[in-house]
């Protein structure tokens, strides 16, 4: 059964809150009348809380050097995207599509709210309340997560003990006015929610279509991302290696597209990252595509080439492509965390593990280039990888912001926008509406 049909299933459950009011930071409405008690109640909280998360890596892909938009795009697409794509921050268009900053708060909310509720639950066992708590401090950690990349400098682009990021949210109080936390702080906060989940969880995997919940696997798969992004090179691939200990199988791409809700090597299926409305409002790069070679099976698994200068997606646009972490990721994790340990052996081997995977004739043309390669080289051909690898999933800004935050420039219209390198607006604003709101989220 496909996730939408799961999801929808469970809200025929009317959603459940407590809240009777709301303050005009979180704008967090009241959804029911019925307090939450039991735990199959509070299952179908948590189930709210999962639909609600935002598909914003999506939206933030507008900004990254995947997507192009010309003369074809619709009008009402171009009012939506245009000025994300290219950069105009300042004065956008006032149809131009809004991050989902209140959405986030709503999830935020929702995984506090469970947390605190663990020693009231009824009608349930220990063992599944206890995973529900598991699932909601992962709710937050990521949640908290996915904000701080989104609207706060990257972690090693700063000083993260002075920087200012986003609020974190740690209760459920809503009546109190939230202030920016700094980047250390917020990050500081994920791990410790990583710690507690891995002391509640104890599903070590749903079956199909209710695998968008978090289970054991998923705590080291969300700290590999997080110890990458912070540069902690040994826990990130660790936390990678601990993972393809338990799962390994990556998807053979001519039969089956490995960010599928159901594909083998799909560790959380919880984000429609790339959804319909994205993926039709926009072209594949030229110059990204020109990172498939004819060798590379994912050239035609992943895209469309229409004619020569009209490429689209394949692998999204509908709920099917439902995919936060995979194993993919964690081979290229670990790749690039044991290049930064200076074990080059390690990382070529991580590295070539998948591209044996995605070229032909088992990626033996690979084996020979990366065996030549210098050790910048193979770092560059890592990096290079996880652009192919995980493209149109939610990574490509994330990553051009963790590492190289190059000069990216685009033509529209005969008109030339450019992102310069370490430009500020790799950084993306925290939403007008929220600072109109909470005026100290400007500072």
């Amino acid at each position: 059964m496909k996730l939408s049909k799961i999801f929808c299933s469970l809200l025929a459950v009317p959603a459940l809150m407590l809240m009777t009011g709301c303050d005009s930071f979180l704008d967090i409405q009241p959804v029911g009348k019925v307090i939450p008690t039991t735990a199959p109640e509070f299952r179908s909280l948590i189930t709210e809380a999962y639909v609600t998360v935002p598909d914003d890596r999506g939206l933030a892909s507008f900004r990254s050097d995947e997507i192009r938009l010309d003369g074809t795009t619709s009008s009402n697409d171009l009012s939506s995207y245009l000025d994300i794509w290219r950069w105009k921050d300042d004065t956008p268009d006032e149809n131009t599509a809004t991050f989902s900053w209140r959405q986030f708060y709503h999830v935020l909310f929702i995984a506090n709210y469970v947390i605190e509720c663990e020693k009231l639950m009824t009608d349930g066992s220990s063992a599944e309340i206890k995973q529900m708590v598991g699932e909601a401090y992962m709710l937050r950690a990521y949640m908290h997560f996915l904000l701080a990349n989104l609207h706060a400098p990257a972690y090693t682009a700063c000083d993260p003990a002075v920087t200012k990021a986003v609020p974190l949210k740690l209760n459920s109080d809503v009546d109190g006015i939230l202030s920016r936390n700094t980047l250390a702080e917020v990050y500081e906060s994920i791990i410790a929610d990583l710690t507690s989940a891995e002391s509640y969880l104890n599903v070590d995997s749903w079956e199909t279509g209710y695998n968008y919940r978090f289970t054991t696997l998923s705590v080291d798969a969300l700290r590999s991302r997080v110890m990458l992004y912070m540069g902690r090179w040994k826990e990130a691939r660790e936390a990678a290696e601990r993972v393809l200990a338990v799962k390994n199988t990556l998807s053979a791409v001519s039969s089956e597209l490995p960010n599928a809700y159901n594909s083998v090597e799909n560790i959380l299926a919880l984000e429609q990252v790339m959804s319909a409305q994205y993926a039709r409002a926009f072209k594949v790069n030229r110059d990204f595509f020109s990172l498939y070679t004819s060798s590379d099976l994912r050239r035609r698994a992943y895209f469309n080439q229409i004619t020569a200068s009209n490429v689209v997606i394949i692998k999204g646009g509908s709920n099917t492509y439902t995919c936060s972490f995979r194993v993919a990721e964690m081979l290229l994790n670990a790749a690039e965390a044991a290049w930064h340990e200076d074990k080059f052996d390690v990382a070529a081997e991580y590295l070539l593990t998948l591209q044996r995977a995605r070229f032909r004739d088992g990626g033996q043309e690979k084996e020979t280039a990366v065996a030549a390669m210098t050790n910048d080289e193979l770092l560059a051909e890592i990096l290079t990888e996880r652009a192919r690898e995980l493209a149109f999933e939610g990574h490509r800004w994330f990553d051009l912001r963790r590492t190289t935050r190059p000069r990216l420039e685009r033509t529209y219209r005969n008109e030339t926008f450019v992102l310069e390198a370490d430009d500020p607006r790799y950084t993306i604003r925290i939403p007008s509406a929220a600072i109109a709101a909470n005026p100290g989220l400007a500072d």
